[in-house]
Order: structure tokens, then C-alpha cells, then sequence
């Protein structure tokens, strides 16, 4: 590789290219496979997002993809969910504070890595979030995990929400673990004491729905875990999906889902034989901006 100075990052990548199947160079062809998907109008994308990404930093490069029509739909976990409501209602993810873990709890925050959260932050997610679920309980009973997410998004104040975003978007936010996270916990205590119901089912009804109305489907998955299977399984019916990234730390030595090599999921027809696969193995919240970088520089090269 041919490191010079100025380079931009589609230039860095496209040395990185050179190195063949190694990571830099499954680095390259992710970000080429990014960059053709997202901008193929027969091509539905799927982004699904596991792991604390929003408290990591990429609260912003999601909601810009989303924004700028690259993304069809999302999925992703309760807690990422909630860690984008909890900075549109004025918190924060906190950096350099160096206490231990015992001192953390006794002074009210949490800890995600070398990052931090605070009780007074959560206490407003709590007041504000109950508010929103009394609203929207006002007028349904029943109601999916989606329209619930995306009447929530109605109902933020915060141009730069995810959530938000994804509701003027018309872009479907699915959540299947919803009810593992902070925003599960305050929904469960809003129907102690009054009715109110997620439908699981009508997700995978509107769900199916798209996928059968997609000539094609990318999958961009960043981590595994639920939303890396509920992403592959929703293709399943269909034969799979036509092409797919994953970036993950996993492992495939454990069997786990989120180790798995994309090429495992051709075996179950979550992924079509003669799709294309790329996994990058990295840390997410190293790799995408790079990659995201690099697919913006090429659409805007080809445009």
C-alpha cells in the first residue's frame, strides 16, 4: 500500500484494496458493496445495529444514512433505542471519568466501556418517555413494536434523533428485543397501571411485506445478535438475502450467531447461493465510518 500525504479516504481504501481477501482489503469491498447497494434503486437495505453504537458514536452517521434515503429499514436492539431518546431529551454519553466501578454506582452512573452515563440523565428519558407512552396509549390498546417506534419519533423534539429521522423518513424502525432495554422496562411499568399492548406478530406481517415487494435486499450488519438474525430470518421465506456486510468481533468457534460466517446463513436460505457476502472482523465503531466515508466519496465520484 501507497500511503501519501492528502489522502482522502476512498483513496486510502482503494491502496487497502490491493491487499486482497485480508481485512483491509474485505475493508474495500464492503465499502464498494455499500456504495452499490445503497444507490440501486432495486435494492432494499437493511441496517441492523447491535452492541451500544449509539454511546460509541455512530448516532449521527445512522441517522444521516437514514436521511439521506440509503437506508429502507432498520433494526435494532431496545437499548440502542433508548440511548438516542436519552441525548434527544438533553443527555449525553460521557467521556474521561476514571473511578471505579463501585464509586460509579454509588454516584449514580453507569459505564460502557470508557464511556458513562448519569442517573439524572436516565431519570429525564423516564419522565419524558412516560409522557410519550401516555400519549400514544391515548389512542391504542394494540399496537406493533414498529408504530409504536415510530410514533414515539413523532413525538421527539430532536432533528437529530434516529428515531425521529426514521418517522419523517417513512423508514420502518423494528426493534423484536425491545422489551430488553430501559424503554421496555418504563413501558412495563406505564401497564401496571393502565392497558396498553405491543404486537409482536403485526412487525412480521409489515416486515414480510417488504421483503416480498423488494426485487432485491442488502443487509448491513453491524454486530449480530438479535437484529443480525431477526434481519436474515425476515429474508428467509424469499430464499435470502441477495447480498450482505457484516462487521463483528465475534468468532465462529462458539456456533453463536453473531460469530457466524455469512456464508453459514446460504445453509438455512437466509442468504442466497451466489449472493454477495463480505465480513470485515473489527470494532463497528472503527470500521463503518470508514466504510460509510469511503461508499459517500464513490457515489459522489460516480454521480
Amino acid at each position: 500500500m501507497d500511503i501519501k500525504n492528502q489522502m482522502s479516504v476512498l483513496e486510502l481504501i482503494e491502496e487497502m484494496e490491493k491487499s486482497g481477501v485480508l481485512g483491509a482489503g474485505k475493508l474495500a469491498g464492503a465499502t464498494r458493496l455499500l456504495a452499490n447497494s445503497v444507490v440501486d434503486n432495486e435494492t432494499s437495505v437493511f441496517l441492523s445495529v447491535a452492541g451500544p453504537l449509539v454511546p460509541g458514536g455512530l448516532r449521527k452517521i445512522i441517522a444521516d444514512l437514514i436521511n439521506k434515503g440509503y437506508v429502507d429499514v432498520l433494526i435494532t436492539s431496545g437499548a440502542n433505542i433508548t440511548h438516542d431518546l436519552v441525548e434527544s431529551f438533553g443527555g449525553s454519553h460521557y467521556k474521561g471519568i476514571h473511578i471505579d466501578d463501585d464509586e460509579l454506582c454509588q454516584q449514580g452512573m453507569g459505564r460502557i466501556g470508557d464511556l458513562y452515563t448519569k442517573t439524572e440523565d436516565f431519570e429525564v428519558f423516564e419522565a419524558k418517555i412516560s409522557e410519550i407512552i401516555k400519549k400514544i396509549a391515548e389512542e391504542n390498546k394494540i399496537i406493533s413494536i414498529r408504530e409504536f417506534l415510530t410514533q414515539i419519533g413523532n413525538n421527539v423534539d430532536d432533528e437529530n434523533s434516529i428515531l425521529k429521522i426514521a418517522a419523517q423518513k417513512g423508514v420502518p424502525v423494528y426493534a423484536p428485543g425491545l422489551i430488553d432495554s430501559m424503554l421496555g422496562l418504563q413501558l412495563w411499568m406505564f401497564t401496571q397501571d393502565n392497558e396498553f399492548h405491543l404486537d409482536a406478530v403485526a412487525d412480521m406481517h409489515e416486515l414480510s411485506d417488504i421483503v416480498f415487494s423488494s426485487k432485491k435486499v442488502a443487509a448491513l450488519m453491524l454486530g449480530g445478535g438479535l437484529p443480525k438474525h431477526y434481519t436474515l430470518a425476515s429474508n428467509l421465506l424469499k430464499g435470502g438475502v441477495d447480498a450482505a456486510i457484516q462487521i463483528t468481533m465475534d468468532r465462529s468457534e462458539s456456533g453463536s450467531l453473531s460469530g457466524a460466517p455469512l456464508e453459514e446463513a446460504k445453509s438455512w436460505a437466509k442468504a442466497k447461493t451466489g449472493s454477495n457476502l463480505v465480513t470485515v472482523v473489527g470494532d463497528a465503531t472503527i470500521i463503518f465510518p470508514i466504510m460509510v466515508a469511503g461508499a459517500r466519496e464513490i457515489i459522489n465520484k460516480n454521480k
